[in-house]
């Protein structure tokens, strides 16, 4: 029988890994999006949110609208698309609330669809949804958000995604309770970068990809460093410096802004010390008087997941 519903979790994700902005990834377990889709023999997109934060309705203004208008625009016969999502990701919290709107949408409607689009179909349709969201088409978010795990955005077209294979790792995010927008923080990007400091980049992005494959946890925490855009964002969240060395003295293997921030995250070998980079965070924090949010989560291997709802009166 032909499945025309289907509910889905779509988890939050960590751009740009401190050096490879634009071009690396990972899923985090928690905390996630539930987005619930109903496969329609119309062409219309109707979209709810049962949520506090007030995102559009209309298709055309919402990240998952206009990655189903991408998709939509491929498929051949007449149908749409009910969505009703429970956002568990603040919008505009740097760990990819808007990829995760985008990639559960396609990923869902592919699965009612008979799955007939490829991941790296999922992902240009998804980009459109990021694009409206902060002005570019970039998929370090999205391609996590799909695939699982930790991601390489080798090439834009395609796009050509590389799956990176990792040690055991623990991640703690720490979301101080400002705004910054994407846009705003691409903007006072610089538009040149000293070769001098590129090559120092180009090694650290080099040095990452390989700790993880060797699961090299020092190489991995050597290679934990950004020369050329998190001098320039970090300005914009306060107590960035101090949380960050107060995680490295906890024992966290290094981290950095998630995505634009303002969230920050740390890696971290073991859940023990994953806790204590988020009890030292929340005490900075409540020094300074700014409200904080924190997670902790292992990646998540899976990306975006169709939800499993228990049979009822099952013996466990």
């Amino acid at each position: 029988m032909k499945q025309n519903r289907i509910v889905v979790r779509a988890p939050a994700t960590v751009a740009n890994l401190v050096c490879g902005f634009d071009v690396l990834g990972l899923a985090l377990d928690h905390p996630y999006d539930r987005i619930a889709i109903t496969l329609l023999d119309e062409r219309v997109i109707r979209i709810t949110h049962d949520d506090e934060y007030g995102l559009p309705a209309d298709p055309e203004k919402n990240v998952m609208g206009v990655a189903l208008l991408a998709l939509l625009k491929e498929v051949k016969e007449v149908a749409g698309f009910d969505v009703a999502c429970t956002k568990g990701i603040r919008p505009g919290s740097g760990i990819g609330s808007s990829a995760a709107g985008a990639a559960g949408a396609v990923v869902g409607a592919n699965k009612l669809l008979g799955n007939r689009f490829s991941k790296n179909d999922l992902i240009r349709f998804a980009m459109e949804g990021e694009k409206i969201a902060s002005g570019a088409r970039h998929a370090d978010n999205v391609a996590p958000a799909i695939y699982g795990g930790i991601t390489l955005i080798r090439s834009m077209e395609g796009p050509d995604i590389v799956q990176i294979p990792f040690p055991e790792l623990y991640v703690t995010i720490i979301h101080p309770q400002i705004e910054v927008k994407t846009a705003d923080a691409r903007q006072i990007l610089k538009t040149r970068v000293e070769l001098k400091d590129a090559v120092h980049q180009w090694g650290n992005v080099a040095g990452l990809v390989s700790g993880l494959f060797l699961k090299d946890y020092e190489l991995i925490g050597r290679s934990l460093e950004d020369v050329i855009v998190e001098p320039q964002r970090c300005i914009l969240i306060p107590g960035f410096e101090e949380v960050k060395k107060d995680s490295l003295r906890a024992g966290a293997l290094g981290g950095g802004i998630s995505g634009s921030g303002p969230s920050l995250f740390m890696l971290c070998k073991d859940p023990s010390v994953a806790a204590e980079v988020e009890t030292m965070a929340k005490e900075r924090y409540n020094k300074m008087g700014l409200p904080v949010l924190t997670y902790i989560s292992k990646v998540n291997e899976y990306g975006v997941q169709e939800e499993v709802m228990p049979i009822v009166g099952a013996v466990s």
